[in-house]
């Protein structure tokens, strides 16, 4: 994720919009696209695999994002923003981590699991500060400390209630958990670190398709001309939101865009009770009412730090 900031050095698209309501509407939506655009395009794809849909979403991302890109930055560029082998190695782990995130989620859309899916992506912040504590010796506050802890207890009661370890919600916190983090540490710019990450996974991707299509399994061609090009705008469906995520992210303080984030997992959880029809039990109920309250704890106190923040600034000035 891209560190935001209070005030962009960008200049705003369009000139006269205010800055702070241009990134509100771009981070915005990409965070719609996430929870609500994402999850029913893809369940449009169930007839197949999510590791085709991955091969193909790699593909079709590199292929946009080189457009852009290559005209912008230059080929030097790019390989610039590589820079070195141990920054390549680090590109390989986020890679891999990604890959992980991807396959996991369109698993979860197309096997109805968009309700676990959308806990992992609220179990995300707190995984996030946890990770915070254990790799950027950062420090939780008294209520950060009782909203994790609340947070924790939430999905210990969902996993007794299961019988077994929600194992979709939990990929996903830790696997966006820790590529964000190891991007924070590496300080990765966004667009060259998705172009190289994706360009990885280019060659076991096209592998993987071009074995799929010598097997005649591979679902490009057989299913119509709709599947087809849902395929390929698969591409567009990865790299626009991030686009604007970014947008936002230049424009909007760190604990505005934390805000905003929760619009995501918002909307795949009411995607999969009210339009899908997956189960929302009592043990859901206890669960997401402890994340909700955990995150409100969290966001107030994000909130009343920066409001302090602000006034010892003013004072000493």
């Amino acid at each position: 994720m891209a560190e935001s900031q209070s005030q962009s050095p960008i200049t705003p698209l369009g000139g006269g919009h205010n800055p702070a309501t241009l990134g509100f509407l771009a981070a915005f939506s990409s965070f719609v696209i996430w929870g609500l655009f994402a999850p029913v395009f893809f369940k449009q794809l169930g007839n197949v695999g999510a590791v085709e849909i991955v091969a193909h979403r790699v593909v079709w991302t590199v292929v946009l994002i080189s457009a852009w890109l290559l005209p912008t930055r230059g080929l030097s560029g790019i390989l610039q923003g590589v820079g070195s082998w141990r920054r390549l190695g680090v590109f390989l782990v986020t890679t891999a981590l990604i890959a992980t995130n991807w396959t996991v989620f369109i698993w979860a859309i197309t096997h109805g699991r968009l309700v676990e899916s959308s806990l992992g992506y609220y179990i995300n912040p707190i995984v996030n500060v946890l990770l915070g504590m254990a790799f950027l010796n950062e420090r939780l506050s008294r209520r950060q400390g009782i909203a994790v802890l609340i947070a924790a207890a939430g999905v210990f009661s969902l996993v007794l209630s299961y019988g077994s370890v929600p194992w979709v919600a939990f990929a996903l916190a830790l696997s966006f958990g820790f590529y964000a983090l190891v991007r924070k540490k590496a300080a990765i710019d966004p667009m060259i670190g998705l172009m190289v990450e994706t360009a990885l996974l280019v060659p076991p991707a096209l592998g993987y398709l071009l074995w799929l299509n010598a097997n005649g399994t591979g679902s490009f061609g057989m299913h119509g001309i709709g599947t087809d090009l849902l395929m390929v705008m698969a591409g567009p469906v990865t790299a626009v939101p991030l686009v604007l995520f970014m947008i936002g992210a230049a424009r909007l303080t760190l604990s505005t865009l934390g805000l905003i984030q929760y619009v995501g997992p918002t909307g795949q959880l009411l995607l999969g009770v009210l339009v899908y029809g997956e189960a929302f039990t009592a043990s859901h109920a206890v669960t997401f009412a402890c994340i909700w309250v955990a995150l409100a704890l969290y966001s107030a106190d994000t909130l009343f730090a920066r409001r302090d923040r602000i006034r010892a600034a003013a004072a000493a000035e």
